[in-house]
């Protein structure tokens, strides 16, 4: 209260307030200058001259001062700006005193040798008034830290600048920073706002003890899911909650504020992966041009459709079978579900002429891809429907884009393509196999991009574990040392639209999840965290599900030579007549057995 009422007075007179110290600075720094030419003895001093001259240095100053906006609002009290804006004022005002003192008839209104001196001292004065006047304020808006949360920041660069200023420029602010964390040791008795550097990340647990802090906040927006990891070893060890700035690309600005502040996420500890991405590459393919998303409804669908339409399609075709999933990425992309524009598009990828006469008529010039069924145990049970929609349905969509001019398709793939297993890897193998087959017959850019479990998809392990904490458990895990990779969807996404801008004709682009995780661990941390104790019951590895997925399949290089997380891999392209001799109807084992020995079939490119 104190402090809102000392702003609202001072930001009312603040021009008068500034105009006279200053005035009042040019006074006593002329002054001292005079007095002190003459080793302050009054009598060799002319008052008359030493009054002109100070009525001369304030005349200048407050023209000077409005002339750079000093004395209304322009710049905030006491910034770096407004010294700069000072120190141009003071040098005019100096200037000028020292050409009424050269062109005075007679006896100088003051000694020469003290304009210059009296303009530094003047200069002094202002800074020294307004350092003051800063830091009182900044004490008045600062937090008492006996009602706020006791923090450790780690980080003590640019972010957590910002962060510390954010939350002592805060009366109200619920984080109190007690103390810093960063690994750079020439930042050692670095102090921030006064909060003080007091070591690297291994002093995080001192620092808990020795400042009575209860949370750490991670000031750094390019933490990586292994730092993030470690960090919260530490915090655990000190009994520290943690939270986080997010990712960069999760902000509208680079400007950090407490605001920021959040709690750590399986996403963070999971799925976080730095990316940098060449944007101008991917809306020189994507800005202007009519795109199609098949499986827009999806997770990967609804996200492709968000950042294709941010980066400036001219036409935006969603296409899905699935009208609740259209309503809602409608509601995603364009804030309304009226479901009543031509954008949203009605249609199954397994009915070929409807397929056939959408893009005939829409005519995209680039495709996406999403639309499969992934549910790995599910297809196990129905390898038929896998046949149907993974692989004859990519196989139409294929046809149609090929024969409507579509020059850029980019399917979707999975990590179980790569030495497939299962029903689901088999089926998505044959898919890019498929797609390398159409890229060698048009010479377009048809590509697959390979990628691991998504965070926050439908159905996968989180979502799953997270309905078994609501539920109140048990969690249930397939083998204690089941490893799976993970990305965020967006990160996955634009690294998809990234492949769409690089590959060539046929490759299949296999993102770089960073390291595999143990399941085991997230259901340990996940069961930690729930209010009641929770139990881990192992059920053992489904039919065709592996230990360890894997990126590459045997044989595969780890070729990188566009983009240092996309590996651009080939695969042996398939005639479609070979995926057309599926017989979906037969029976489960069977069709299991077809789909295998399709995938380690050797298909001759015929002449069209």
């Amino acid at each position: 209260m104190l402090a809102s009422r000392f702003a609202a007075l001072f930001g009312r007179r603040r021009g008068a307030a500034q105009l006279a110290a200053d005035a009042l600075s040019w006074a006593i720094g002329v002054c001292f200058a005079v007095f002190g030419r003459y080793d302050f003895q009054a009598r060799p001093v002319n008052p008359s001259g030493l009054a002109f001259a100070v009525a001369v240095a304030v005349f200048a100053q407050t023209a000077c001062g409005y002339a750079l906006g000093l004395y209304n609002g322009r710049w905030r009290y006491g910034s770096f700006e407004e010294i700069v804006a000072v120190v141009r004022a003071v040098a005019v005002t100096t200037a000028l005193l020292v050409a009424v003192d050269l062109a005075a008839p007679g006896v100088r209104p003051i000694p020469l040798s003290t304009t210059g001196a009296g303009g530094v001292a003047a200069l002094v004065v202002m800074s020294a008034v307004r350092y003051a006047w800063r830091l009182q304020i900044d004490r008045l808006r600062r937090p008492t830290g006996e009602e706020a949360t006791r923090v450790v920041v780690f980080g003590a660069g640019d972010a957590g600048w910002q962060l510390i200023s954010s939350m002592m420029g805060n009366r109200e602010s619920a984080y109190y920073p007690v103390a810093l964390i960063d690994d750079d040791q020439t930042k050692g008795k670095l102090r921030l706002m006064g909060v003080p550097v007091v070591g690297g990340r291994d002093a995080i647990p001192r620092a808990a003890a020795d400042y009575d802090a209860t949370v750490l906040i991670v000031a750094l927006p390019s933490a990586d899911a292994a730092l993030i990891n470690e960090l919260t070893a530490f915090a655990d060890q000190a009994k520290l909650a943690v939270k986080v700035l997010p990712p960069l690309s999760e902000m509208f600005d680079d400007h950090v504020d407490v605001s920021h502040v959040r709690d750590v996420s399986e996403a963070d500890l999971l799925g976080r992966h730095q990316i940098e991405v060449d944007l101008d590459a991917m809306a020189g393919y994507i800005n202007g041009r009519r795109v199609l998303v098949t499986g827009a409804g999806g997770s990967i669908g609804s996200e492709l459709c968000r950042q294709v339409h941010r980066l400036g399609a001219s036409e935006l075709i969603m296409l899905d079978r699935d009208e609740s999933a259209l309503h809602g990425v409608q509601l995603a992309v364009h804030g309304h579900g009226l479901l009543d524009s031509s954008d949203l598009v009605l249609a199954d990828i397994r009915d070929i002429e409807a397929m056939n006469r959408i893009l005939a008529t829409r005519r995209p010039d680039v495709v996406f891809h999403a639309a499969a069924l992934k549910h790995l145990p599910l297809l196990e049970s129905h390898p038929g429907e896998a046949v149907k929609s993974n692989v004859w349905g990519t196989l139409t969509v294929l046809q149609a884009a090929a024969a409507n001019g579509v020059e850029r398709f980019v399917n979707i793939s999975t990590d179980k393509a790569a030495d497939p297993t299962s029903v689901l890897g088999y089926s998505k193998r044959i898919a890019e196999r498929l797609t390398a087959h159409f890229a060698y017959e048009t010479d377009w850019c048809y590509v697959s991009v390979r990628f691991g479990n998504v965070l926050g998809s439908r159905g996968s392990v989180l979502t799953t574990f997270q309905a078994q904490v609501d539920a109140g458990g048990p969690l249930t895990v397939t083998h204690p040392d089941v490893t799976r990779y993970f990305m965020t969807v967006q990160e996955a996404v634009q690294l998809v639209v990234q492949a769409g801008a690089g590959g060539q004709p046929g490759d299949v682009l296999v993102l770089d999840m960073g390291q595999p995780v143990r399941i085991a661990d997230v259901a340990a941390r996940l069961a930690s965290q729930a209010k009641r104790p929770l139990k881990i019951v192992f059920t053992g590895l489904r039919a065709g599900e592996k230990l360890h997925e894997q990126l590459l399949a045997q044989g595969e290089p780890d070729h990188r030579p566009a983009h240092p997380l996309v590996s651009h891999a080939r695969v042996e392209p398939l005639w479609p007549t070979d995926a057309l001799s599926l017989d979906a109807w037969a029976p489960s084992a069977e069709v299991r057995q077809q789909l295998r020995a399709l995938c380690a079939h050797s298909s001759i490119i015929r002449a069209s």
